[in-house]
């Protein structure tokens, strides 16, 4: 059984508010300040329900994990790259370096080195939260985290036992149902008309469309973020280089907006040439900041925060480590000696939609993808990733302690995603009490001050 009824020996509901704060403050205290718009209306979204608290609260999830015991933690299992924030709505679909559509794990701004059990908890409690926003049954709930680490399993099994595994992905050809379709959907997309919805023409050449959430820059932090952008391209691994032309700025602005995770984060767009000259050839690159990961919170390797430059250079390090065939434009920057990932904005991504999925038996296929989906992730790494911190096969760190223990991991699974579910549901309301009495410094409204 897992041993969150004994969490922090039960504290009492006072208690577990004030700990709830304290670890939101301590996270996000100098984004708060940075921007305390951004996280009211962060918080806001946290407040809507169980699950979207659980989404917004990475931090709170690590620091009660780093309380319990791991039985299937040693030497290896305890630091292979994970995901970080793994939860059942961090998955859709990409376009990798080799043109083929993927779906796949696709946020990695969590992303560091750990115990491969966390993301396995964190996916399988999101589970929990969004089966019970569904009002599935506690039976139900238990066969679908069943399916999913079963599938996990399998599929690390069959990577310890097979080479060739960097061949392995979920395409449009060995998938069916929600997740074929998804695929499907994102091959509707096109450049054009991501371009022409962000871009507008201006003589005979495209800049950015002014709007919601764009922001023009004055001429000195223009002539800054080209500087980084030129910094950047010295970070994408040379046999992902594209030719000169490809890489001419023709606009850069500055971009807010963002989901529940990256609230408060500085952000830019920058339009860049692409292949040809011709417009419909054009690129639109991410630039933003990098968060501190969460797992890295809990994780004292100096070994480990000591490789990496910046939180920039370790996202895109981190998402080179769980995804192969990585975005050909990853790279990372500086601005103001804060770090920064760059990364394409991509027409070709589409996200698993969740609400037409309202049945135990619509629910477990998926389950048994995204089981083999995050086997992928963990086993599966860019031919340009950097090895160094991990020196070590994870497929076959993880089997050897799993072996002839799968039952004793899915039940241990099971259990965690049933108490750390109900405890999410008693954190939200605990979490919605201290907010909208203005408990929670740095995100009080104007009103109250």
């Amino acid at each position: 059984m897992s041993d969150l009824r004994t969490m922090a020996h039960a504290p009492s509901a006072d208690d577990r508010q004030e700990q709830i704060v304290a670890i939101l403050v301590d996270a996000f205290s100098e984004l708060m300040k940075a921007n305390p718009h951004a996280f009211r209306t962060k918080f806001r979204k946290m407040a809507a329900d169980p699950f979207a608290f659980y989404r917004g609260s990475a931090c709170l999830f690590y620091a009660d994990v780093a309380t319990q015991k791991d039985p299937w933690a040693d030497e290896r299992t305890s630091r292979v790259w994970i995901q970080g924030d793994l939860h059942a709505e961090n998955f859709g679909t990409y376009m990798n370096s080799q043109g083929h559509l993927i779906f796949d794990v696709n946020d990695f701004d969590e992303a560091y080195l750990g115990h491969f059990t966390w993301d396995v908890q964190r996916f399988v409690a999101s589970v929990a939260l969004l089966s019970w926003r569904k009002a599935l049954s506690d039976d139900d709930i238990d066969r679908l985290v069943s399916t999913y680490v079963r599938a996990y399993i399998d599929q690390v099994r069959w990577f310890a036992e097979n080479t060739g595994d960097e061949r392995f992905s979920l395409r449009l050809d060995n998938t069916d149902g929600a997740i074929h379709e998804v695929l499907q959907r994102s091959r509707m997309n096109s450049r054009v008309a991501l371009l022409d919805s962000m871009t507008t023409l201006d003589g005979y050449d495209r800049r950015f469309r002014d709007g919601p959430g764009v922001r023009r820059l004055p001429e000195d932090e223009y002539a800054m973020v080209c500087a980084a952008f030129e910094a950047y391209r010295s970070t994408i691994p040379g046999d992902k280089r594209y030719a000169s032309i490809a890489y001419r700025v023709k606009d850069i602005v500055g971009k807010s907006g963002f989901g529940i995770g990256s609230a408060g984060l500085p952000a830019y767009n920058v339009l860049i040439e692409g292949f040809t000259e011709a417009l419909d050839n054009d690129i639109v690159l991410s630039m933003k900041q990098g968060n501190v990961a969460a797992p890295s919170r809990i994780v004292t390797d100096a070994g480990i925060s000591g490789y990496f430059t910046h939180n920039g250079h370790r996202t895109a390090v981190s998402q080179r480590a769980l995804q192969a065939h990585a975005d050909p434009l990853l790279g990372h920057t500086e601005i103001n000696g804060a770090g920064f990932v760059v990364s394409e904005l991509s027409p070709y991504v589409a996200d698993l939609d969740w609400s037409e999925l309202t049945e135990p038996e619509d629910v477990g296929p998926v389950m048994t993808y995204l089981g083999r989906a995050t086997a992928k992730a963990h086993c599966v790494s860019d031919s340009d990733s950097d090895q160094s911190l991990v020196p070590f096969q994870t497929e076959d760190a993880i089997m050897d302690v799993l072996d002839g223990r799968e039952a004793e991991f899915i039940a241990w699974n099971i259990d965690f995603a049933r108490d750390y579910a109900e405890q999410a549901r008693k954190d939200r309301a605990l979490f919605v009490d201290a907010f909208r009495n203005n408990t929670i410094p740095g995100v009080r409204s104007s009103g109250s001050e």
